[in-house]
């Protein structure tokens, strides 16, 4: 059979995260055979529905844009607000409601999700080996693809076991193939330790599975196909979390493995991996970094990713200022926007907190005097990712310029879709389909990891490990010149302790990463969950004359108890396994 990516045939037409899976086309967990569909046994009696059954686990990648009844998991943080009133984060969340309907899609239907794509692996796994050889395959490409196709589902087990991990913490892990027709996991309520579960089954996955991944691979055959980079990025990615305050004591990784992580990867695999940049055009090359594909637009640095086909207008109509005719959607937060260096590598404020945002009195940090910041041109010789990032007042975007003053294009009287924030987000929104009357098209995969996350990691690491070196200074260096940043890292005086280092790092992780789904479990290892998600969420007013207000646009809850989910209760009810803390 040709070698081709067969999931793409699934995915390519579908712009949201409803996907039609080879299990809904071939039936009930491929073991029965209504309405003539195939069986299990038929599936696996033949190489070429094997593999569409394989790649099929592909589907299982979720898209974060508007994931979330319509909303994004970071509007769920400091960096966002959700405009309309039914946004799924909007409705939970952020209210510190976990059980209620709008966020089913996180809370309670990721259980199901991910446990459903464990048991395709599990399936490939028990079963590949009886499945006969293609007649078109030579023995040595049989071979081949069996050992790949194994990786990759041992890669995918691992993967979807540590986001139900994020979620859940420590959760029954299945590694054989359970019956459908059963109580599936009533077999499974005892609650391994983080280290069986991280340690010693997801991380040592990740390792014995990676030599069996293709190798580095750009052709767009293999576009999103996981390979042996990929194994070894989410490996440091899992590593830092495993050193981070809220599970270092149970894991035994240290600092000094986490960074030792990232920099295997930079020193096997940094040669295919790179940040976008353009001196002329800071701006251009982190939007580029977001937007455009490895294989066929030379993005290098993308590791880890969904590879999803193109989208139009309706992808991204929620998202867009009411002014285009959108609906508003993903809005920025202040907390953000004060987040963002000046363009000569200063702080507009004087002091930091350990979750990286500035330290408020009321919905105002004390300002630094020296870099020249004021509220009233916030926006002006600021980091080029804040440009990138985030549409403001008088931004030129679309079809218009931006306009959120009261009773204007962006903030008519009536339209309950408008910004509450005085923001609207620009990052992962492609600007082309806005041409001809929004008929234009473009491609937005979506990341899991990055060339800078993993840069990210190894300055986050090795600054526990020995401070604020030259080293860590060149890391962070890297990224913020990309950003048009012009000043050193080295050069602030501000950054010579352990301690204001971490903050910087924090800061400078929140937003190269925003909206890419990391604050939000950033905050939760940092162990200052309660701290950064229980904050204000602080917006503008713009009046006619140009003048800026802050104020109060959300108070947010959030309790200990929500540094994880509840058990599903139809989980908990059914099986009996022991719920996480609080939520008895």
């Amino acid at each position: 059979m040709k070698k081709t990516l067969l999931y793409s045939l699934f995915t390519l037409s579908i712009a949201s995260t409803t996907l039609t899976s080879c299990e809904e086309m071939f039936g009930d967990f491929l073991d029965k055979q209504p309405s003539g569909e195939l069986t299990g046994d038929e599936v696996f009696s033949d190489w070429g529905l094997m593999e569409q059954f394989h790649f099929d686990t592909y589907n299982f990648l979720r898209h974060g844009a508007l994931r979330i009844n319509n909303s994004w998991l970071d509007a769920a943080t400091d960096l966002g607000h959700t405009s309309y009133a039914s946004g799924g984060v909007r409705t939970t969340f952020n209210i510190g409601n976990y059980y209620g309907s709008g966020g089913a899609a996180e809370l309670t239907d990721t259980w199901e999700h991910y446990y459903r794509a464990i048991r395709k692996c599990n399936m490939i796994l028990e079963r590949i080996e009886n499945v006969p050889k293609d007649t078109d395959l030579s023995e040595e490409n049989y071979q081949r693809q069996k050992t790949q196709y194994i990786s990759e589902a041992r890669f995918f087990r691992a993967y979807f076991y540590w986001e139900l991990f994020l979620r859940y913490g420590p959760i029954p892990l299945v590694t054989t193939v359970l019956d459908p027709d059963g109580d599936l996991l009533s077999d499974y309520t005892e609650r391994p330790s983080l280290k069986e579960y991280v340690i010693d089954f997801v991380l040592k996955e990740l390792q014995e599975c990676e030599k069996g991944l293709m190798t580095y691979n750009t052709e767009s055959t293999y576009g999103g196909r996981i390979m042996q980079p990929v194994a070894r990025a989410l490996y440091s990615h899992i590593m830092l979390y495993m050193a981070s305050p809220r599970y270092s004591n149970e894991s035994g990784i240290t600092w000094q493995q986490a960074a030792d992580a990232a920099q295997s990867f930079i020193d096997d695999y940094g040669s295919n991996y790179a940040l976008i940049t353009n001196e002329s055009d800071p701006k251009a090359a982190l939007t580029n970094a977001w937007l455009l594909t490895p294989y066929t637009e030379n993005n290098t640095e993308m590791i880890f990713y969904r590879n999803d086909g193109t989208i139009g207008w309706s992808g991204i109509a929620n998202d867009t200022p009411v002014g285009e005719g959108g609906n508003g959607g993903l809005c920025p937060s202040q907390n953000l926007v004060d987040m963002y260096d000046m363009i000569d590598g200063s702080s507009p404020f004087t002091e930091y907190d350990e979750t990286g945002a500035p330290v408020y009195h009321g919905t105002t940090p004390d300002v630094n005097e020296a870099s020249g910041y004021s509220d009233a041109h916030m926006w002006e010789n600021r980091d080029k990712r804040l440009e990138a990032t985030i549409l403001y007042n008088g931004v030129t975007w679309g079809n218009g310029v931006i306009n959120v003053v009261r009773g204007q294009r962006d903030n008519p009287i009536g339209n309950a879709n408008a910004t509450q924030t005085g923001y609207y987000v620009r990052k992962l929104i492609p600007e082309t389909i806005l041409s001809n009357e929004h008929g234009g098209n473009s491609r937005r995969l979506w990341t899991y990891i990055r060339y800078a996350e993993i840069l990210l990691n190894r300055a986050e690491a090795l600054n526990e490990v020995e401070g604020p070196t030259e080293e860590v200074c060149n890391l962070l260096d890297q990224i913020r010149h990309r950003a048009g940043i012009t000043g050193n890292v080295a050069d602030r005086a501000d950054l010579k302790t352990k301690d204001a280092m971490r903050n910087f790092i924090h800061k400078e992780r929140t937003i190269e990463l925003a909206f890419e789904e990391h604050r939000f479990w950033d905050v939760r290892r940092w162990g200052v969950a309660e701290q950064a998600l229980g904050r204000d969420i602080i917006g503008i007013d713009v009046a006619s004359d140009g003048t800026i207000t802050r104020k109060v646009t959300q108070k947010r809850v959030f309790e200990e108890k929500m540094y994880l989910y509840p058990i599903p209760e139809t989980e908990y009810w059914k099986t009996g396994i022991e719920n996480n803390p609080g939520w008895n």
